[in-house]
């Protein structure tokens, strides 16, 4: 999440954002988006294209994905939110430009000044329902005027949501920033003024906080990171005024018909969203002790030495090992996402079971260290060529589902069960302008870690849904800082010949 303006430059800062993103959609467009490469191998560009124009459709089995920039005539406006409702304002000319800064800010002024008060049922509020109660919901919003309005916000090229600023009390990393992206802050805050099924929405709230909203459907971390690279670098530009005189198409709004039971069904997602909110667990912790340099000098890999203060930071809260996993990219392959890492080994098991052993040497723990990194690295480099193992068995037992097989006694084997259950889902996803992500998290999971590394230091953010109240961030959080500095006090208690 990022602050860049305030107070009366909030409509200038989200009109610059709708130009940079129109900017960098035509690079996308005409392929001039700098192609990616990691080990000097290149990357699947794909996923830029599913970014735009594209909304997931809930579904009574399944839900499905329509990617409108692919089919027919490319949408050429996008949908504001405001006060809980929906306008469709056009972004390009008839001769195929772009809307300039200053006419876009006369278009957020008009649906400002013309929609002072909510005095319409909050829809938006909809799509943050589980899946099959907002399949229903949607099912039935299909007379004319809800099918036209929901068409024009699926097709839109993103959506544009502009807030009220929610309240701060303690915020000293910049957790209400997070919470604000991530959820809203509540129904009576701007929970509904989303459409969460669209897969990119930008955020912008009147005390000058913005950020992205993202589904996971289309696109991965690195690539929804680097698009906020591009817009936090484009934001910091010199604006540079432009005198149109063309004729603008001014906003409209979206009308719904809302009948009583689709009435009760809001009723009913505020409820739950307030619910799933209040059990929402955030920290964030920006690690400035060390950081990639200090580790590189000792020859460990930043992204496997973080992945061990992990494991031993719940070890240490919970006198036992954690089952963790790591999102890592598979976009050396064409139309490659993501596949899953095992972060825990034996080798790993080990070294946090001996980190606080008082009969263990230092040079015996710094051995089990090297060995736990060592070993974590050997399988990043695995999975990354394909090599995974856990989407395989998973994609073996969904077969076997699939074709209605009797189930292998593999899948019933107490093994597969404990890697599945996992506790930890922990990701690094860099960016180069300092901005950190978050990912949302169900009842059921455990925590959710995401980390940004650099030279100096780390931003670590954590998350979880503590319905059941035995998970706490910050807690971990601290613990996890501590199993950081105390690592490296290992390494320099016990240095290592060069």
């Amino acid at each position: 999440m990022f602050c860049f303006f305030g107070g009366g430059l909030l409509l200038r800062c989200a009109a610059k954002l709708i130009v940079a993103l129109l900017e960098f959609k035509t690079t996308i467009e005409n392929e001039t988006l700098p192609a990616e490469n990691l080990g000097g191998k290149p990357l699947c560009m794909e996923q830029y294209s599913q970014l735009l124009s594209t909304c997931r459709i809930p579904g009574l089995e399944r839900d499905s994905v329509v990617f409108h920039a692919k089919i027919g005539n490319p949408p050429k406006h996008i949908t504001v939110v405001y006060n809980s409702q929906f306008f469709v304002v056009e972004v390009y000319h008839n001769d195929g430009t772009p809307l300039t800064v200053d006419q876009l800010c006369v278009q957020m002024e008009s649906i400002c000044t013309s929609t002072s008060e909510t005095t319409t049922e909050p829809v938006g509020i909809l799509t943050t329902l589980d899946r099959d109660s907002w399949s229903k919901a949607y099912l039935s919003m299909k007379d004319q005027t809800n099918k036209e309005s929901l068409s024009a916000i699926e097709r839109s090229i993103f959506t544009l949501c502009l807030d009220r600023a929610i309240p701060r009390e303690s915020d000293k990393y910049g957790t209400c920033d997070f919470h604000l992206i991530t959820h809203g802050g509540g129904s009576q805050w701007n929970s509904a003024n989303r459409w969460f099924d669209k897969s990119l929405q930008i955020i912008v709230a009147e005390d000058g906080s913005w950020g992205l909203n993202l589904i996971h459907i289309v696109a991965d971390g690195t690539v929804s990171m680097a698009l906020t690279d591009y817009l936090v670098a484009s934001m910091k530009k010199p604006e540079m005024r432009q005198a149109s005189i063309l004729p603008l198409l001014m906003p409209q709004k979206l009308h719904f018909h809302v009948t009583p039971d689709i009435k009760e069904i809001i009723e009913q997602a505020k409820r739950s969203m307030d619910r799933n909110i209040q059990n929402f667990d955030l920290s964030v912790m920006v690690f400035d002790h060390f950081g990639k340099n200090y580790l590189k000098a000792h020859n460990m890999s930043p992204d496997a030495f973080i992945q061990m203060a992990i494991q031993l930071a719940y070890y240490r809260m919970n006198k036992q090992v954690c089952a963790s996993y790591e999102a890592v990219s598979q976009r050396m392959f064409r139309r490659g996402r993501v596949s899953l890492l095992l972060s825990t080994t034996s080798v790993s098991a080990a070294f946090v079971k001996a980190f606080d052993d008082p009969q263990k040497q230092n040079t015996e723990k710094i051995d089990l260290l090297e060995k736990a990194i060592k070993t974590h690295k050997e399988n990043i480099k695995a999975v990354i060529g394909g090599h995974d193992i856990v989407a395989h068995i998973i994609a073996l037992r969904l077969q076997a589902v699939e074709n209605k097989l009797p189930m292998p006694d593999i899948f019933r084997d107490i093994s597969y069960k404990k890697i599945l259950n996992y506790q930890f889902a922990a990701s690094q996803v860099t960016s180069n302008t300092g901005s950190v992500g978050v990912h949302q998290v169900d009842e059921n999971s455990g925590y959710s870690l995401c980390y940004s590394v650099h030279n100096s230091h780390f931003i670590i953010e954590m998350a979880t849904s503590n319905t059941h109240k035995r998970l706490n961030t910050r807690h971990l959080i601290q613990n996890m800082k501590d199993a950081l500095l105390d690592m490296r006090a290992l390494l320099e208690q016990a240095p290592r010949a060069t």
